[in-house]
């Protein structure tokens, strides 16, 4: 899902490098969207691994 996000920001920046405004916020809000998914995914996996004893990563 990191990736998915990554290639999201990276089609924004060349989107509005090249001056497509309207491609680069909505891939910019997908990347957003992603990451934050990304994260709350791997807090929960990291809490849900401590609670059943073993240590994070």
């Amino acid at each position: 899902m990191l990736g998915w996000a990554l290639t999201f920001l990276v089609v924004a920046l060349i989107a509005g490098a090249l001056g497509f405004g309207g491609i680069a916020g909505a891939s910019a809000g997908i990347a957003k969207i992603l990451f934050l998914v990304f994260i709350i995914l791997f807090v929960v996996a990291m809490v849900a691994r401590a609670v059943r004893g073993r240590p994070p990563l």
